[in-house]
């Protein structure tokens, strides 16, 4: 097998790690994957390729946009999810995928039982940021498997 599709092989792998993996970009890992693929191959043709990098973009997206999407519908304000975002990111150093979730979760809980002294209404906030970080891995986890998938099936098939 040539260098260059273990290398594309290696990131599309990288993709589907960063989805679970905290700082690991997966879509753009992915993305990365299918054009050092198709520079190394030739494939897949235009319609596939299209479709993989289109997969890759939509996972950049959820990657970046979900756990706020999550905080926002809740009805958090964009201050509070930008420092849950934050402080899921400086704990998410110190503990890890957990400190992430924690850091969410905790954040949004204290800013929103400081303004509303609603301990129901800002627990069901939190919930809702944190489903919200674990709906973007999951999300991100079907997208880049998927591209995976594809990239092997043209190659193995």
């Amino acid at each position: 097998m040539d260098v260059l599709v273990v290398v594309a092989f290696a990131f599309l792998l990288g993709g589907v790690a960063g989805s679970v993996l905290p700082l690991l970009p997966s879509g753009a890992l992915s993305l990365v994957g299918v054009a050092i693929y198709w520079w190394a191959t030739g494939r897949p043709g235009l319609l596939l390729g299209a479709a993989l990098v289109g997969l890759a973009v939509v996972a950049t997206l959820v990657d970046w946009l979900a756990g706020f999407v999550g905080a926002r519908a809740s009805g958090v304000d964009t201050r509070t999810s930008a420092l849950a975002g934050v402080v899921g990111l400086l704990a998410m150093f110190a503990a890890g995928p957990v400190g992430l979730l924690v850091g969410v979760a905790a954040t949004v809980f204290a800013v929103e039982f400081r303004e509303t002294q609603d301990v129901a209404e800002s627990g069901r906030r939190a919930g809702y940021a944190t489903v919200g970080v674990l709906a973007s891995a999951a999300m991100q986890l079907v997208l880049t498997g998927a591209i995976l998938a594809a990239v092997a099936w043209v190659q193995f098939a």
